[in-house]
Formats: structure tokens, sequence, C-alpha cells
């Protein structure tokens, strides 16, 4: 009992980090929100706002963090079809 005691804190902070990652991990990889991003980042370049370089920069950033939410998209859709199949 006393052990729960000490631990139990510790899983509560241990649980809000596991909530929080999973919340940055959304916005993060939100391809919606991604593509939004690149089309902003598109017409800041053509009014002349950022840099060819720095467009540049963005631009591959957020096209591997697409690269990455399709792929954990495609993810979802593999491990909703495996469980059908049972």
């Amino acid at each position: 009992m006393l052990h729960k005691l000490f631990t139990l804190p510790f899983k509560a902070v241990i649980k809000v980090g596991e909530i929080i990652k999973e919340e940055a991990d959304l916005e993060l990889y939100d391809i919606d929100y991604i593509q939004q991003q690149l089309i902003q980042l598109q017409m800041l370049l053509e009014m002349d706002e950022i840099t060819k370089e720095y467009y540049q920069e963005k631009e591959e950033e957020l096209l591997l963090r697409y690269e990455v939410a399709k792929q954990k998209e495609q993810e979802k859709w593999d491990d909703l079809e495996e469980e059908e199949d049972f």
C-alpha cells in the first residue's frame, strides 16, 4: 500500500506526459494542417515576405512531416483492415 502512495504521483506525471505527446503528434502530423502550412509558405514566397532559401528549408521540413503523416495514416488503415479480418 505504501508503495502505491509513492508511485501514484509518478504514474500520473507519466500519463500526462503521454497525453501531451499524443496531442503534439496529432498537431505535428495533421495532414490538413501541413497542407495549410505549405500553402501559406507558398503565398509568403510569392509576396516576397520570405527568401527562396527559407522557403526551400521550410518546404522540405513540411514535406517530410507530410510523408510521416501519410505513413501513420496508412498504418492506421492497415491496422483496421487486420482487425476486420479477424
